[in-house]
């Protein structure tokens, strides 16, 4: 009879000593749970060292980088890759134990609920809230980010199952305010990305697509079912180019300003 393939649960962490400790006590069921640290200035590494088996300190310019570094030291023959705010149900444990077991796919996207406060939202997230799963569960070798600062790019290779039938539990944000500072810090970043690709663009082009991004959040993705929720995120949605752009721009104009 032979042994369960070894499953390794990977994380990236940025001070999240609120939500470490519960993410990382659901995944005791994995034979080895690997964390990276990046620029933690909380509990974090505290917390991690006490329930991880593996802990990886370092300062990450790009989320491409601290992702690889996690996938390529975890010894798993399968990786389970999440994030601290996000959570593993007693039910997606065990199809994920099963999956493990018997699957002879090479990569599984996994549902996801997402949550603003203690409220379930379902409707209008774009593609970078995984709203239709996320290839979370994958064999050794077969996914590799790309070097971009938020929200980078994936290469998969290697054959797709099925997708799993439980949701893993996604912590977004605690309130609105939390939602408008990640969406400060993530337009921060993707204005860097923006300069290092050479890809800032034209403002008309980025005003003409506001339109466009709020009708497909907001109505395409139904988030006019969730109410304030849906409408704030579809006016985030359609408005993140735009400030991304203007990121961009403004700090060109600094930087060129230092020379």
């Amino acid at each position: 009879m032979s042994l369960r393939p070894k499953l390794s649960a990977i994380l990236n962490v940025h001070n999240e000593e609120a939500l470490l400790r519960g993410c990382l006590e659901q995944l005791r069921f994995c034979d080895e749970i690997l964390v990276v640290l990046d620029k933690c200035t909380d509990g974090s590494e505290a917390i991690a060292r006490e329930l991880a088996d593996v802990v990886l300190t370092g300062s990450f310019d790009l989320e491409g980088q601290r992702r690889n570094l996690a996938i390529e030291s975890a010894s798993g023959d399968w990786l389970l890759e999440l994030d601290a705010d996000e959570v593993v149900t007693t039910e997606l444990r065990d199809e994920l134990l099963r999956v493990v077991a018997e699957s002879t796919s090479d990569v599984h996207n996994v549902p996801v609920h997402n949550y603003v406060g203690g409220r379930l939202v379902l409707h209008g997230w774009g593609g970078n809230f995984a709203p239709n799963g996320k290839p979370m569960l994958f064999r050794r070798g077969v996914k590799v980010w790309k070097m971009e600062r938020v929200h980078p790019g994936l290469e998969i290779t290697g054959n797709r199952g099925p997708d799993l039938v439980n949701a893993l539990i996604h912590h977004v944000d605690r309130n609105f305010s939390d939602m408008i500072r990640r969406f400060d810090s993530y337009t921060t970043k993707r204005a860097l990305d923006l300069i290092d690709s050479d890809q800032i663009g034209k403002f008309p082009n980025m005003v003409r697509k506001i339109f466009s991004r709020f009708w497909k959040s907001y109505i395409a993705r139904k988030g006019f079912r969730e109410g304030g929720y849906g409408l704030v995120i579809a006016i985030f949605a359609a408005i993140y180019p735009v400030v991304s752009h203007l990121k961009a721009v403004e700090e060109l104009a600094r930087q060129k300003a230092e020379l």
